[in-house]
């Protein structure tokens, strides 16, 4: 699997860019109004101390300008924060949307190396936090740095010297917190199976897929001691980083407070000389003591941003994978009526495995009769099916449908034409209706295909039971939700399949959670179906 690794902060301004242009401009607008505020705040400010110090009436006129400067504030945080609201959300669906996209196209070999699962998890860690944090600390920077420039302006016409403390005292915050981004970015991705480990042991504690067993087994205690372990590892990693820096940060904190007093004495002196008035002095260390807060600010921007542009690389090394499987530039028209599946020949061997599962394999399936494949666990009979659907391609020889190498039909089509129940069935979290209707998820539910699907995967009896027949949601993870046993969720596997229509159709050890009469109305629903299709039934000896 190859990566990456360089992204800049630009790629990730791009992304927020291309979720929505017209909030990130707004963003922008008011994060340059909420800039220049504080510098009229300033010299209002200034001006209205002076004229109250010579008792001219005239500063009535100052007054209302900063009230004026403090409510036009309000407004520009307000339609700031509305902006920002709906931007965080826009970048966090665009942001999802984009790794859902490429996790579905993602050929299924990718999930037999560990590499990948620890991209895939960096990836949907950082997907709704870096992007919002990257375009948070740019408008912070931005806003700091426009506001600086005008504060430095302001006291560099008095006291070139002041500036000159404000950047020696503030530069070393920057390289502490520049060091801890880089050793907090290093330390994650090193962690990163570490922190996989700690969410699988989670997982065994709350998902309902392990509920029973853990409970049977009483496995609860022994999976919160693995995982209370595995994050005791982690925190101590943190701390240890954390304990550092926070050390050297303090010792930046000193030099700052040195700072404050130094030029705090330097205005004092300006105004006992009688060089510097009341509202200058004013002035020059409120624009000193927000110079410090801009001044700190950038820092803090300006490492949040190199911390944020390190983990968002994350996410972009997930977004630059490529799948190996993917349709021809020209693709073949998928048959209508398909005669022939053949398996000729085949050599495969799962990634990162060492025993092959095929050497030179052949099977041949026709239409007009049920082609069985049996053989014992670890044979490679659910290998075929995935050979067959493009999940893998083989590594030698060819899988011919009506003697074309399917490698010439587009993706799509191919697995629109040939469906399959997998050992590992899946009930999803929707109706009843809608579970069967995935059969053929791009048309609208065809009423009619679905009755003769439930009839045949005999669940017509089961279905009329529901609360609410067709409608009623499956599974207890959602309100209203009605749960079927293991051999109703496998026919209904089987429905779906039936709804397909598909004109080649597997069924892998598909009898395993049927009781006696389930099998044999099964059966002959085979039989049905072979005379215009080809179909292949998969069990073991």
């Amino acid at each position: 699997m190859r990566i990456s690794g360089h992204h800049t902060v630009l790629s990730a301004l791009k992304l927020i860019w291309d979720a929505d242009r017209k909030s990130f401009i707004l963003e922008i607008v008011y994060n340059i109004a909420g800039a220049l505020l504080p510098l009229a705040n300033l010299y209002v400010l200034k001006s209205l101390i002076d004229l109250i110090t010579v008792k001219d009436v005239t500063s009535v006129y100052y007054v209302l300008a900063f009230a004026a400067i403090f409510f036009a504030g309000r407004v520009v945080n307000s339609l700031q924060g509305v902006c920002n609201d709906i931007l965080v959300q826009k970048i966090i669906d665009f942001v999802s949307a984009r790794i859902h996209t490429k996790s579905v196209e993602l050929d299924l070999a990718f999930y037999d190396n560990p590499e990948f699962f620890d991209t895939l998890h960096r990836a949907q860690q950082e997907a709704s936090l870096r992007p919002v944090q990257i375009l948070e600390s740019t408008m912070s920077v931005m806003s700091a740095v426009i506001s600086l420039i005008g504060v430095l302006a302001i006291i560099f016409t008095s006291s070139p010297l002041i500036v000159v403390v404000m950047a020696v005292a503030v530069l070393p915050s920057f390289f502490v917190r520049l060091a801890k981004s880089r050793k907090m970015y290093a330390f994650r991705k090193e962690q990163t199976p570490l922190e996989r480990r700690s969410r699988y042991y989670s997982r065994v504690l709350t998902d309902e897929y392990f509920a029973a067993e853990v409970r049977a087994y009483s496995l609860g205690d022994k999976f919160r001691n693995l995982y209370v372990s595995t994050r005791q590892a982690i925190v101590r990693f943190v701390m240890t980083i954390s304990r550092k820096m926070a050390f050297l940060d303090i010792l930046c904190g000193v030099l700052e407070t040195v700072a404050l007093v130094s030029v705090t004495m330097i205005l004092v002196k300006g105004v006992t000389d009688g060089t510097s008035t009341i509202g200058s002095f004013v002035m020059l260390f409120e624009a000193f003591r927000k110079g410090m807060t801009y001044l700190q600010n950038t820092v803090r921007g300006l490492g949040v941003l190199y911390n944020n542009k390190l983990f968002v690389s994350n996410l972009f090394d997930f977004l630059a994978l490529e799948p190996s499987i993917t349709s021809p530039e020209h693709p073949l028209p998928f048959p209508e009526t398909v005669e022939s599946v053949e398996f000729s020949h085949l050599d495969f061997t799962y990634p990162g495995a060492g025993k092959a599962v095929f050497t030179d394999y052949s099977l041949s399936a026709r239409r007009g009769v049920i082609t069985r494949i049996e053989g014992e666990n670890g044979f490679g009979k659910t290998t075929l099916v995935k050979l067959l659907l493009r999940l893998y391609d083989p590594l030698g020889g060819a899988v011919l449908i009506n003697g074309t190498d399917i490698r010439n039909f587009d993706i799509k089509d191919l697995r629109r034409g040939v469906s399959a129940v997998f050992q590992e069935f899946v009930r999803y979290y929707l109706t009843f209706e809608e579970n069967v209707a995935l059969g053929d998820v791009d048309a609208p539910i065809d009423e009619e295909k679905f009755e003769r699907s439930v009839r045949l995967a005999a669940l017509k009896d089961v279905m009329d039971r529901l609360p609410s027949g067709g409608k009623t949601p499956l599974g207890r993870a959602f309100d209203g939700g009605t749960e079927l046993s293991m051999g109703q969720r496998q026919r209904l596997a089987i429905a779906r399949e039936l709804y397909s229509d598909s004109p080649v159709m597997v069924f892998d050890e598909p009898l395993a959670w049927m009781d006696v009469k389930s099998r044999s109305e099964f059966m002959q629903t085979l039989e049905s179906l072979s005379k215009d299709r080809i179909v292949i039934l998969i069990s073991h000896l």
